[in-house]
């Protein structure tokens, strides 16, 4: 199983499968026609990689991530990123990134500057216990207007 030190955490990663995707869904990276005559250009992919992350160690983990802040921002393709912690009962932080394609995404995470930001696990061990990396195509997306 690959590892990906991901999160300031190192241990084996568990990918989902990919299912084929269905008629509808074929080409969708590709110009199609919206609602009211608008022209959608492209659909971005999601990763989002899940870590369990004991509560006791929420602070470090999110400590972590404030202090490699910034490196992926300037990676081509990349398009937003969100850091999630639970605010119920579970230990699973969420690490969302949004990507213009999953080419750009593989170029990242095989950059020196993905090294570099991932580094603190290899010096101070991982903060995590477990994680999973997901892909997600974007099907739709809805922002709030600006106010």
């Amino acid at each position: 199983m690959p590892t990906l030190p991901y999160a300031a955490v190192d241990f084996p990663l568990k990918t989902a499968v990919a299912r084929p995707r269905s008629r509808a869904c074929a080409g969708s990276r590709t110009a199609a026609r919206a609602p009211r005559g608008r022209t959608i250009r492209r659909v971005s992919i999601v990763k989002v990689n899940a870590i369990t992350v004991p509560r006791a160690r929420f602070d470090e983990f999110a400590r972590r991530f404030a202090a490699r802040a910034g490196r992926v921002s300037s990676a081509p393709g990349f398009e937003g990123f969100e850091l999630l912690r639970p605010n119920d009962d579970r230990e699973v932080c969420l690490v969302l990134t949004r990507w213009r394609s999953e080419e750009d995404f593989r170029a990242w995470a095989a950059s020196p500057d993905f090294a570099a930001g991932h580094a603190q696990h290899r010096e101070g061990g991982p903060v995590g216990t477990a994680s999973e990396l997901w892909s997600f195509d974007v099907l739709q997306r809805e922002e709030a207007p600006v106010r």
